[in-house]
């Protein structure tokens, strides 16, 4: 009886983009085992980023659940390189973390692609936008796909796995064994405005935006509802302050864009917030003040 081979490991991965979410992601990579290149033009955002793993690992230690060996393990396997065509030389995948604006992801995708082999996998951290628009105009745009970690990714277990309309199966089999390889639990999921995670979650988070707006209750008492009400380990304004205000505006924009009706319509008071410049924990306040 014959079966079908095992998916090609993914021994060394390219992280493009060394912010809140490319940290974490070059981070999870290296703790299991791969050997990461982690990538930005800005030398301050690679040392803050390395900074941040360093912290992360050294809490895993001090909290009894990550062993020192590990953390210097992993902190040995990661490369911070400023040079893209070094960075995505000889991977076996390229994940972009770049902010959630297309043009930016197909400039970093289309530059990487011109630096990999055939087989690698061109892998998008998107957490809305379309799989299929970033992939269409890139060479091979049959090895894309969405690969949308969660915030913390250290902490976080879910990855959603985004098949575009060109996405072939083996490459959504490699992104999902590789998601497992790394503790994550892997969700597959079509090419849909805000996919399943960010449609529900953001749906969710404006809404208790609204609700603020409208004085039904405190940030504290409408994110406790949903934390002793619903088993929610994080309430809605809470979260939208760690993911950020900014980029849930955006999303919320292109949602609705994509959706209509109302259900994405960002609240006032949300843009309200992020043209004050209250973007949440970055900057140090949003429905929060974070020291």
């Amino acid at each position: 009886m014959s079966c079908d081979p095992a998916p090609d490991p993914v021994g060394v991965v390219a992280v493009l983009g060394a912010g809140t979410m490319g940290h974490g992601i070059a981070q999870v990579c290296a703790s299991a085992g791969r050997d990461t290149r982690l990538f930005d033009i800005e030398p301050e955002a690679l040392a803050g980023a390395l900074a941040r793993i360093s912290s992360n690992l050294q809490r895993g230690v001090e909290l009894g659940k990550v062993e020192p060996a590990a953390r210097d393990a992993a902190l040995e396997r990661i490369r911070a390189v400023s040079v893209l065509d070094e960075a995505v030389s000889g991977v076996d995948m390229v994940i972009e973390a770049a902010p959630e604006r297309l043009e930016l992801k197909h400039e970093l995708l289309r530059r990487a692609a011109s630096g990999i082999t055939p087989k690698a996998i061109l892998a998008s951290n998107t957490s809305s936008l379309s799989i299929t628009s970033i992939a269409d105009p890139l060479p091979g745009p049959e090895r894309v796909v969405g690969l949308h970690f969660f915030n913390p990714v250290h902490i976080m277990s879910l990855v959603e796995v985004v098949r575009g309309d060109r996405t072939t199966e083996r490459v959504v089999e490699r992104s999902r064994a590789f998601a497992m390889d790394l503790g994550k639990q892997p969700i597959v999921v079509r090419d849909s405005p805000g996919f399943a995670s960010s449609r529900l979650g953001v749906a969710l988070g404006l809404e208790a935006i609204r609700m603020l707006q409208e004085e039904v209750a405190s940030a504290e008492d409408i994110d406790l509802a949903m934390e002793l009400g619903y088993r929610h380990p994080m309430g809605p304004l809470r979260l939208t302050d760690l993911v950020g205000l900014d980029v849930r505006l955006e999303i919320a924009r292109y949602l609705h864009g994509e959706l209509g009706g109302d259900r994405f319509r960002p609240p006032e008071l949300l843009e309200r917030m992020v043209e004050e410049g209250k973007l949440g924990k970055k900057s140090g306040e949003g429905f929060y003040r974070w020291d």
